[in-house]
């Protein structure tokens, strides 16, 4: 069977990719930092699908998490055909006062690890020719949005980088999907930080069930990125590249700006970056 390895797959859309790839007989490798949660959610398929399921319980904003992860599937003789960037983390508010650890920290989860983690698996899909890589980008990326600075240009990074490594691997036999997808029921909106108006504006969201349906879905017909959430986030991009920028980030800033000026309405907490995407 195939082996898939899923970052941050302690719950909401990496838990949902778990869910949905053991239901196709694929065996898994499942990293986060919660090894009660793994434990749990990795007992749970393995006894109803009867697939195998390793899990590394590994802080991957910590130094060497990248290495870690990869020498232990080698350790364990396993080829890893699906490797699933899902790991990741936003922080709401005025960059000038947020916590300026904590936004390294969220570049070095949203961006290096996953680049690492794709050179690192990369090559073992070449040299067979075959495997698949899914980069979990947002509709965010496709944004500059005031009070979400670092974390929608992270995920601008994350798919402009996964567009060019589809075109760069096609020849490989090696598939590249950037997930883009919209306001989603995760804990996305709390570990962010977000304000109680803004979060609960947020009324219309998708499970982690039906973003990962439309992934695998778009994985299959080898697209090279899949926008969930239907036609508001369609419109989000439109407008992206119809309105003059500042015009747009104006906009955008009319919607996320604290009620509160002059004063970061939350301050930066030390909760799990992996829990959320």
């Amino acid at each position: 069977m195939p082996t898939a390895l899923i970052t941050g797959a302690s719950g909401g859309i990496g838990k949902a990719f778990a869910e949905e790839l053991a239901t196709d007989q694929m065996n898994l490798v499942l990293v986060a930092r919660s090894e009660e949660k793994l434990q749990q959610i990795a007992q749970k398929l393995r006894e109803k699908h009867k697939i195998h399921v390793d899990i590394i319980v590994q802080d991957l904003t910590a130094d060497n998490a990248t290495t870690v992860i990869f020498n232990t599937v080698q350790s364990q003789g396993l080829t890893i055909d699906l490797l699933i960037n899902n790991a990741g983390f936003g922080d709401y508010g005025d960059f000038a006062e947020s916590d300026g650890e904590r936004q390294l920290q969220m570049v070095r989860l949203n961006v290096m690890v996953l680049v690492d983690l794709t050179h690192k698996f990369l090559p073992f899909m070449r040299q067979q020719r075959s495997g698949s890589i899914i980069n979990v980008a947002s509709v965010a990326g496709f944004l500059p949005i005031p009070y979400l600075s670092v974390y929608a240009a992270t995920k601008a990074f994350v798919i402009n980088f996964s567009a060019a490594l589809w075109e760069e691997n096609r020849d490989y036999g090696v598939r590249f999907l950037v997930l883009c997808p919209g306001p989603t029921k995760t804990e996305f909106f709390t570990e962010a930080k977000f304000p109680p108006n803004l979060a609960s504006a947020n009324n219309k969201l998708s499970t982690p069930s039906e973003v990962v349906r439309d992934a695998l879905k778009a994985l299959s017909k080898d697209e090279m990125t899949v926008v969930t959430d239907g036609c508001v986030s369609q419109v989000l991009i439109n407008i992206a590249r119809l309105l003059p920028i500042k015009s747009l980030v104006a906009m955008i800033a009319k919607q996320f700006k604290p009620q509160q000026s002059g004063s970061r309405s939350t301050k930066a907490s030390k909760s799990n970056p992996n829990k959320v995407t």
